[in-house]
């Protein structure tokens, strides 16, 4: 096991806050975890294990396993579904420039000649980035496609254009905006949009890095596997059997991002500086009020991106019989002292992902891990309980 303690000269970041060891022994089928903690302008990174647990081939796939590296804060792993997260916060920074609307039909921005089925104009943006569009979890064919590599990497043989043609084949589950579901297929389709709605001339890879990473400095944080000059890149585990490099090519925005402990904490950190501390009552799926300006930008940041990072945790509905809430894919939870936690997890068929914030409390938690989220794999509950313990002890 390692300690990291980072300073960021330009933040004035500190060493220091406790993070729990026990992180490091949530995933037992992982051969590395790495987590990171921001504490009121401290962080703190713990790490053990390594990038494999051995030299030889991934399996199911053929893909080379590369030599172990020790684990650290620079190691890349696959984040899943948190890549759901910069999708939100690509769609708040487009809205911000005035590219997009959060209640433009999404269809008007995917491609020209896309067929939908009925009912499927009314679905807006901002219901592909709360679940509550009506399209299922995943798009039809997807099963059929995906053949032997059902357990191993299922979206890699689905390709964008597959994507779009299976929205034709595809019925509402519930007209939009009356109730959640969880939909992969969804936020996929999300990317696809602002794509459009951006020009159409950038993949949503390229998109994402000019718009959302090269901006907060999230220089080891891509969307395609490791390349050449990149840092080690954990190889995926399920039940200790090595998995291929995960690819979603038909729905980018929905999984394929690989980043660190060291990225992901400066992301969330952003995201806690910029939110707003407290409850703040939902906003409407459908259009509102003509808004009051936006607040000056802040000096560090480009302004749509500044103005996005607020507008991503904002509220957007409470759930039935409830008090959890989303905003724009975050999940929203109110703590017993009033404060607000914001939290999302991630799994591949390798690796698990948790990040999450309290602004109030200006704390922030990441944890990562790789081995897929399988029977015994505690690390997403663990790492959640830790940041809520923050709101309880400070």
């Amino acid at each position: 096991m390692t300690a990291l303690s980072g300073t960021r000269p330009a933040t004035g970041v500190l060493p220091g806050p406790p993070l729990p060891a026990s992180l490091l022994s949530a995933a037992p089928g992982a051969s590395a975890v790495v987590a990171g903690l921001y504490h009121r302008g401290r962080r703190t990174f713990l790490a053990r294990g390594s990038t494999s647990y051995e030299t030889g081939e991934a399996d199911g796939e053929g893909e080379g396993a590369e030599r172990a590296e020790p684990a650290d804060a620079r190691t890349r792993f696959e984040i899943g579904s948190l890549t759901k997260t910069f999708t939100a916060l690509l769609l708040a920074e487009l809205a911000a420039r005035g590219e997009a609307d959060h209640y433009d039909s999404a269809v008007r921005h995917l491609p020209p000649g896309t067929r939908y089925p009925a009912g499927a104009e009314a679905i807006t943006l901002t219901h592909l980035a709360t679940h509550t569009s009506g399209l299922p979890r995943l798009p039809p064919g997807l099963l059929t496609a995906a053949g032997r590599r059902l357990f191993t990497n299922p979206y890699a043989a689905f390709t964008g254009a597959d994507a779009l043609r299976s929205l034709a084949r595809t019925r509402l589950r519930f007209r939009p905006g009356s109730r959640m579901l969880y939909s992969n297929f969804g936020v996929g389709l999300l990317g696809h949009a602002l794509c459009g709605a951006a020009g159409g001339g950038s993949s949503y890879g390229e998109l994402l890095a000019s718009r959302v990473l090269a901006p907060l400095g999230l220089r080891d944080t891509s969307c395609a596997p490791r390349a050449n000059g990149d840092p080690p890149e954990a190889t995926g585990y399920r039940y200790r059997r090595p998995r291929p490099p995960f690819a979603i090519p038909g729905l980018p925005a929905a999984g394929t991002v690989r980043s660190t402990a060291r990225d992901l904490l400066a992301y969330v950190e952003a995201l806690t500086w910029l939110a707003c501390t407290g409850a703040t009552p939902p906003q409407p799926l459908e259009p509102p009020e003509p808004a009051e300006p936006p607040e000056p930008p802040c000096a560090a940041l480009p302004e749509p991106l500044r103005a996005a990072l607020r507008d991503v945790t904002r509220p957007r509905l409470t759930m039935p019989r409830g008090k959890d809430g989303i905003a724009l894919i975050w999940n929203v939870r109110p703590c017993p002292d009033g404060s607000v936690l914001y939290h999302h997890s991630g799994g591949t068929a390798g690796c698990t992902a948790f990040a999450g914030f309290i602004p109030r409390h200006d704390a922030a938690l990441v944890a990562l891990a790789n081995c897929a989220p399988q029977f015994g794999n505690r690390l997403v509950q663990e790492a959640y309980d830790a940041l809520a313990a923050l709101a309880r002890t400070t």
